[in-house]
C-alpha cells in the first residue's frame, strides 16, 4: 500500500496543533452546546491558520476548525463568493 506523501505533508500541522492534545468533545460538541472552550484553545494555537485553511479547502461542515464554528465558516465562504 502506497501512502501519498503530499497528503501526509499537508496534514503535518495536525501533530503540532493544540487540539491534538485535548479531547475532541471541545471541537465537536453536541448541538446547541458552547464552543467557547474550543475557541479559547484555538486562540492560543500556532496552527490555527493552517487548520482553518484545511477546513475551508476540504469543506469541513462540522466542528470548530481554526477557531471558527460551522456557521462562521459558512459565512466566510459566502463572503468570498
Amino acid at each position: 500500500m502506497r501512502i501519498d506523501s503530499t497528503a501526509a505533508h499537508d496534514l503535518a500541522w495536525q501533530e503540532q496543533a493544540l487540539c491534538a492534545q485535548t479531547g475532541s468533545e471541545f471541537f465537536f460538541p453536541e448541538p446547541g452546546s458552547s464552543v467557547r472552550e474550543a475557541k479559547l484553545i484555538c486562540e492560543a494555537c500556532d496552527m490555527r491558520a493552517a487548520c482553518l485553511s484545511y477546513a475551508l479547502t476540504h469543506d469541513e461542515r462540522f466542528g470548530v476548525w481554526g477557531g471558527l464554528s460551522e456557521k462562521e465558516r459558512e459565512r466566510m465562504r459566502r463572503d468570498r463568493r
